[in-house]
């Protein structure tokens, strides 16, 4: 896409989501040194990459700052990073940190209306920034289409969260009232959802649309060769999502070790399901 756009003198690279360990470089470094050798293999001048690291407001960025030296050593371009975020409100649902089977309708509506806006406005402003017939690629979780727009299933991630929550009430561990305040800043679409959103925004039109299977960080595979791992791995993945935002809310009172580890019981427990209702949806867009 670099080279069809001839070789642009500056270029914006934004990661929305780009979290606090080692890995918050590892995609924004390849991308940099992937347009640095194509400059070099046609002789071309290199851009000024700007480089935005986006997150939520609870996220380490701190250690972000710490990691920016090792980045800069990989690549021969420097950027600029800005950081933004949004939190969001929602009324209590019975200990559960995202919308479930026993959720009330208005939750989800919650959800969704917030989805609306935020995804919309992203539409908008990519848009701003891009010229006529460019592209933009989106991976998004998201979900099966179903009648019960409250229905998750038994293994999805917020579940699972929040039965390890759960068990650390039950144990005296966490107070009743802080996992009741405790929300995912997250909603998983369906594809119509999405396609009602690009369509009503205006800005592009949808040049395909695809829908993957989901299994976070393999636990089913693993799970079937190895009892255990499975659970281990996914808690893993979804540890990394969120433990600012639960260290940040909890503070000193919650084990993050023992949460997780109840998080890999729970995950090994389900792992073996394969009615699941989270998907991976792959959109590509073209600027009208």
């Amino acid at each position: 896409m670099f080279a069809n756009l001839d070789f642009p003198e500056s270029v914006k690279v934004a990661d929305f989501g780009c979290s606090s360990g080692q890995n918050t470089f590892l995609v924004m470094s390849e991308i940099v040194d992937t347009i640095n050798l194509l400059c070099q293999e046609r002789n071309q001048k290199q851009p000024e990459i700007e480089c935005c690291l986006n997150d939520l407001p609870s996220n380490d960025f701190n250690a972000v700052f710490k990691f920016i030296a090792l980045f800069k050593k990989k690549v021969t371009s420097e950027g600029s990073c800005f950081i933004s975020g949004v939190p969001d409100r929602l009324e209590k649902n019975n200990m559960n940190v995202y919308i479930t089977a026993s959720s009330p309708l208005s939750n989800y509506n919650a959800y969704l209306n917030q989805f609306q806006r935020d995804f919309s406005t992203f539409l908008k402003v990519r848009s701003e920034e891009m010229v006529s017939n460019g592209r933009l690629i989106l991976t998004i979780m998201g979900r099966n289409t179903i009648d019960d727009p409250l229905y998750r299933d038994c293994c999805h991630c917020w579940t699972l969260l929040s039965n390890s929550l759960r068990d650390l009430v039950l144990e005296g561990l966490l107070s009743a009232s802080k996992v009741n305040s405790f929300k995912i800043p997250f909603y998983d679409p369906t594809k119509e959802e999405v396609k009602e959103i690009i369509r009503e925004e205006g800005s592009f039109q949808i040049n395909d649309l695809e829908t993957h299977g989901f299994d976070l960080g393999h636990s089913y595979e693993d799970c079937v060769s190895q009892s255990g791992r499975g659970g281990q791995k996914e808690a893993g993945c979804i540890r990394a999502v969120t433990e600012s935002m639960l260290v940040a809310h909890f503070g000193d009172s919650i084990n993050i070790d023992t949460l997780f580890s109840k998080y890999a019981h729970h995950a090994s427990q389900h792992a073996s399901c394969k009615i699941k209702t989270t998907v991976t949806l792959v959109v590509s867009l073209i600027r009208k």
